[in-house]
């Protein structure tokens, strides 16, 4: 089960970061990601990184602004939110998928593919 933490409120230029851990399981075993979904709107993907970490990629709301990372050591997943505006609010929910060979990876940083969702973790950009 995936459990994702770190929402909360904050106010736009501000920063969070979002965490993400596996009960019952361990980081290193999954392609994992994140997507978000703001009231009204499509689901968005986020960032995702490979098993290893040694690879990442990231969709348009997120580039330049977030930032992915991983310590497998300590069984987390990140997301690293600097600058949040107000459009910045929305659920966010990390995602993992045990298929990590070459084919399911590249889809996974794509943002495609994952089996296992979190219940999410709210985010709240006041201005």
């Amino acid at each position: 089960q995936l459990q994702a933490s770190g929402g909360g409120l904050v106010q736009a230029g501000g920063s969070l970061r979002l965490s993400c851990s596996i009960s019952g399981g361990t980081v290193n075993n999954y392609n994992m990601g994140w997507f978000r979904r703001a009231s009204g709107r499509d689901r968005e993907f986020l960032a995702a990184i490979s098993w290893s970490g040694g690879r990442t990629n990231y969709g348009d709301p997120a580039k330049g602004r977030f930032t992915i990372s991983r310590d497998n050591a300590k069984n987390v997943m990140y997301l690293q939110m600097n600058n949040l505006k107000r459009e910045d609010t929305a659920i966010y929910y990390c995602v993992a998928d045990g298929s990590t060979g070459t084919s399911a990876t590249i889809q996974a940083l794509g943002g495609k593919g994952y089996s296992f969702w979190g219940q999410g973790t709210l985010v709240t950009v006041s201005s």
